[in-house]
């Protein structure tokens, strides 16, 4: 099966399946960052070592150490195109970093993508495990069992009182980084949010947008993750995330439930001519369909709109994206084209037509 297939379609597997909390909790994701013992990092190293790196890394999945967790598959970046490393990226499968130095990069990929490692990154190795809905504790033991694979076969670079040696100051220790992708809409329309955000990162955690580090948070979705990665162990950060997480979730659900009590009226109008206009619309730019799918989303899972799924809003948070518009529509689209793509393949999933001209679930 061709490589590129991974860039082929929107959702992948794992985000079919409900979790626990999935209607605030997108997802769930640990990322475990290791460097091999005496190499440089990969900032420094030449172009055979990178190789040399790839090569010791690649053959634990090819020689079969890593199918007690399942079928995996070595894509190596160089052999994709720019476009198809986009979408990796859009996926969440692959870091932008990863996807612009593809050079000597490599991505070893279960067959359902919840598991993507990444070879010659910033790090040597960075093993991430992702789950849908709220089960970061749950993707923390498959990293972690990952991750033990990994260090019967290679030597890590550890230092007795610092830990995991990292490329990054922020990661060495333990090098873990956990973290949980939120739709908090109500939060944003009842103006609690900076509140809540503030609280977080008093606490060490960190709250960045849909693509990490310096991305911005469109469409109420916010990335929650660790800070401190020194001084902790691996099950106090992610009981710390956890028991926050919980808490923000809780927030979430009593700012829905106020809106609905105290002006549902408004919160429908507001859901509903978002849907209209996505339905209906022509040309859509990426910021504000982000946002519309935002409300619909959220009249989704307040029952104001059930003849949407979920998972329609999911995937179109992924088809939306400039990389996957290029590839599904197969052309190179300037910013008004992509705009109308956008907005022709959102009236395509939102109003889907059978035979007889009716709309149909």
């Amino acid at each position: 099966m061709a490589a590129n297939r991974f860039a082929q379609t929107a959702l992948s597997e794992w985000m079919k399946g409900d979790g626990p909390d999935s209607d605030i909790v997108f997802s769930s994701r640990v990322r475990i960052a290791r460097n091999l013992h005496n190499y440089p990092f990969p900032i420094l190293a030449t172009s055979q070592q990178s190789a040399e790196v790839m090569s010791k890394l690649a053959s634990v999945a090819q020689e079969g150490k890593l199918e007690p967790i399942g079928p995996f598959e070595t894509i190596v970046l160089s052999d994709l195109s720019e476009l198809e490393r986009r979408v990796l990226v859009e996926k969440h499968l692959i870091s932008p970093a990863l996807a612009n130095e593809a050079r000597a990069g490599a991505v070893v990929m279960s067959e359902n993508e919840s598991v993507s490692i990444m070879i010659n990154e910033e790090d040597h190795l960075r093993i991430q495990c992702l789950y849908p809905g709220f089960q970061v504790q749950e993707a923390w033991k498959l990293a972690s069992k990952i991750d033990d694979i990994y260090e019967e076969a290679v030597d890590y670079a550890f230092d007795e009182r610092r830990g995991f040696l990292t490329s990054c100051p922020t990661n060495v220790g333990t090098g873990i980084r956990a973290s949980v992708m939120m739709h908090l809409p109500a939060l944003v329309l009842t103006h609690q949010i900076n509140r809540i955000l503030s609280a977080i990162t008093q606490v060490g955690l960190a709250v960045r947008g849909l693509y990490g580090e310096g991305s911005e948070a469109l469409g109420n979705l916010f990335q929650i993750s660790n800070q401190i990665t020194l001084g902790q162990s691996e099950d106090e950060i992610i009981d710390n995330l956890h028991g926050v997480v919980r808490q923000i979730i809780e927030h979430e659900k009593a700012a829905r439930e106020r809106l609905q009590a105290e002006s549902r009226l408004r919160l429908e109008d507001r859901v509903m001519r978002s849907y209209g206009i996505l339905s209906h619309a022509a040309i859509m730019d990426s910021k504000e369909s982000a946002q519309r799918l935002s409300d619909v989303r959220l009249g989704i899972d307040l029952g104001m709109i059930r003849e949407v799924s979920p998972q329609v809003m999911n995937e179109l948070m992924v088809m939306t994206q400039p990389g996957f518009l290029q590839q599904a529509f197969e052309e190179k689209l300037n910013t008004e084209q992509r705009d109308a793509r956008r907005a022709d393949l959102i009236r395509s999933r939102l109003l889907p037509v059978t035979h007889d001209g009716g709309a149909y679930e």
